[in-house]
């Protein structure tokens, strides 16, 4: 899959203000500070198009960027990719932290787009109750999912197998692209997995 055009279209907070174009919709989901948007600007080749948070954990707002891109068959498809907000920041009060469950389960619930989901995970940190949770929404709404090791270049090659193969008995993890915003390691696989959940 090849990027041809990307557009940010809007932030939402509440499912009224979801766009309503009717394209699929992979979203992205992970802790604070695991690199989505990093892994944004990687994918589409723009260094300042998904902005981080100078306030990790308080963003409150679901980001939608709009890809037109050329698939294996010749085709131009569009479709959004969905930045949901961080969780696990320690700084935030308990009750945002609980707050976030129930802000992304609406969108999970409301979304009349929601395609796939790509949940982003840092191999260095153990999977938490939440990390567990989001991969039984994502089997209770039977959406595919991929699994993306983000910073992979912090870790060697035989450590990166050994905490992938730890974190694989403990979660469900589906496909799974190991990625580095910064080598760009990973960027053609992921975008070829994202057309085939955009084509389940």
């Amino acid at each position: 899959m090849k990027i041809c055009s990307v557009e940010f279209v809007k932030s939402a907070v509440n499912p009224e203000h979801y766009p309503t174009e009717g394209f699929p919709e992979i979203a992205l989901v992970g802790r604070s500070n695991v690199g989505k948007s990093s892994l944004i600007n990687t994918l589409v080749s723009r260094r300042k198009l998904a902005k981080t948070s100078s306030t990790p954990g308080k963003t409150r707002t679901i980001n939608f960027y709009k890809l037109d891109c050329i698939v294996s068959d010749g085709r131009v498809r569009s479709f959004y990719l969905v930045d949901l907000p961080g969780y696990g920041y320690a700084k935030v009060p308990k009750s945002e932290r609980r707050s976030w469950r129930e802000f992304i389960e609406n969108y999970f619930q409301s979304s009349q787009g929601l395609a796939a989901m790509a949940v982003l995970l840092d191999a260095r940190r153990d999977p938490t109750e939440t990390e567990s949770n989001i991969y039984r929404w994502a089997g209770e709404l039977e959406l595919p999912v991929v699994t993306v090791f983000t910073k992979s270049d912090k870790l060697s090659n035989n450590k990166m197998t050994s905490r992938r193969a730890a974190i694989k008995k403990k979660l469900c993890l589906g496909e799974v692209v190991v990625f580095s915003s910064l080598s760009g390691k990973g960027k053609a696989e992921l975008l070829g997995v994202m057309e085939q959940l955009l084509d389940t």
